[in-house]
């Protein structure tokens, strides 16, 4: 009997594969942008929680969601709307890795290691079960030496305007070498990189394929404004979704994740660095 019941839920989840598989929902009544919709706004949701202090509803709901994204793709496995919810997922990691990372080091910039580098556990998880390709993600090298000046000044005029919607204080104690070199080292190979990963290479294409590339675009860059309520003010919200834009369509454009990357990381150098020190 046992045998019996396992095998039978095995073919009833089998059945939502093979409804997708012929073009139409993953779950009968319900349409895969619906259900992608809801996931958005459940993380959306549980970030403007968090802005308006209500820490305790805010992580209890993303953590809610994360679980409920997580059995929902193990359940629909193996279809579009599946991989979407599972891409999605990493929002609600990032948000309590950066909730509940202990202290380790005084250094305030040392804490951005602590966060990404866990987070880029998870995201190699989903590169993998997915079968993503190089393509996909953007990792080419075409260009890239054109697009090193223009990230540098995406870059500086992006972190200029975002610099007067924060109070953004410096990371590094001075502008030497060797300070230059660690902010850049984690900006770029660790927030930059693993963040337009998540948003860009993933979140967005993802997003794409279910909404179109102007609605992916948008809700991909709405949801990067949101991940960043924690500063507290609705300026940086906005200010961040506008950047949002700007990073996504280069990577539409480009297709290049080195390109995102760099842009990403000049500036969180500009703006936790060499700004704050030159003002």
């Amino acid at each position: 009997m046992k045998h019996k019941k396992v095998q039978g839920s095995w073919t009833f989840r089998n059945s939502f594969k093979n409804v997708h598989d012929n073009g139409d929902s993953a779950v009968p009544g319900l349409t895969d942008t619906y259900i992608i919709s809801v996931a958005i706004l459940m993380i959306i949701l549980a970030e403007l929680l968090l802005y308006s202090s209500n820490y305790r509803a805010g992580i209890t709901l993303h953590v809610i969601t994360l679980i409920s994204l997580s059995v929902s793709s193990i359940w629909i496995d193996g279809t579009h709307v599946a991989r979407s919810l599972q891409v999605l997922t990493l929002l609600p990691i990032l948000r309590l890795l950066n909730m509940s990372m202990p202290i380790f080091s005084e250094m305030t910039i040392d804490l951005y290691v602590y966060i990404y580098a866990p987070l880029a556990v998870p995201v190699y998880l989903v590169i993998r079960h997915q079968n993503i390709s190089k393509e996909t993600l953007g990792v080419q090298f075409r260009n890239v030496g054109k697009y090193i000046p223009l990230a540098l000044i995406v870059g500086l005029i992006i972190a200029q305007g975002e610099y007067f919607t924060i109070d953004a204080g410096n990371l590094i104690p001075d502008l030497s070498i060797g300070s230059l070199f660690k902010i850049s080292l984690i900006m770029i190979f660790f927030v930059g990189l693993v963040e337009e990963i998540v948003f860009r290479s993933l979140i967005q294409t993802r997003l794409s394929k279910s909404f179109g590339n102007i609605q992916g675009l948008i809700f991909a860059s709405i949801l990067f404004g949101v991940m960043h309520s924690g500063y507290g003010t609705i300026y940086e919200i906005l200010f961040t979704g506008f950047a949002g834009l700007i990073f996504g369509y280069m990577f539409q454009k480009t297709n290049s994740l080195p390109f995102v990357a760099l842009a990403h990381g000049f500036v969180n150098i500009f703006l936790f660095g060499i700004i704050p020190l030159l003002t």
